[in-house]
């Protein structure tokens, strides 16, 4: 499985990114998804994920909830992340991950990583 993630920039506050993770070699739909974040000195924390299939279920971390939005297109192999109304503090590489699970209103990661997109959100 390769993933591929893109859609980071510079932002000010306030404004909004799109990120995107683009995932080859595998079934997508038959796996659920997650984005993680990891700024420097800190460890990697979830932002969002979404099941498998229709992507009924979705499960944020606290930073994102009201704010971000995770979705997937499984025609396209494509899972999304809509970040806005950004902070300075959401700066960070963020990261896709691939097939992970989920339960009990958590998401555990698998070892499949895409290679982050950085995003800077300037005061």
């Amino acid at each position: 499985v390769q993933l591929q993630a893109s859609g980071g920039g510079l932002v000010e506050a306030g404004g909004s990114l799109r990120l995107s993770c683009s995932a080859s070699g595998s079934t997508f739909s038959e796996y659920s998804m997650g984005w993680y974040r990891q700024a420097p000195g800190s460890q990697r924390e979830l932002v969002a994920a979404i099941r498998a299939g229709s992507g009924s279920e979705t499960v944020y971390g606290d930073s994102a909830k009201g704010r971000f939005t995770i979705s997937r297109d499984n025609t396209e192999n494509m899972v999304y992340l809509q970040l806005s109304s950004l902070k300075p503090e959401d700066t960070a590489v963020y990261y896709c991950n691939h097939g992970g699970a989920m339960w009990n209103g958590a998401y555990y990661p698998s070892n499949l990583w895409g290679q982050g997109t950085q995003v800077t959100v300037s005061s």
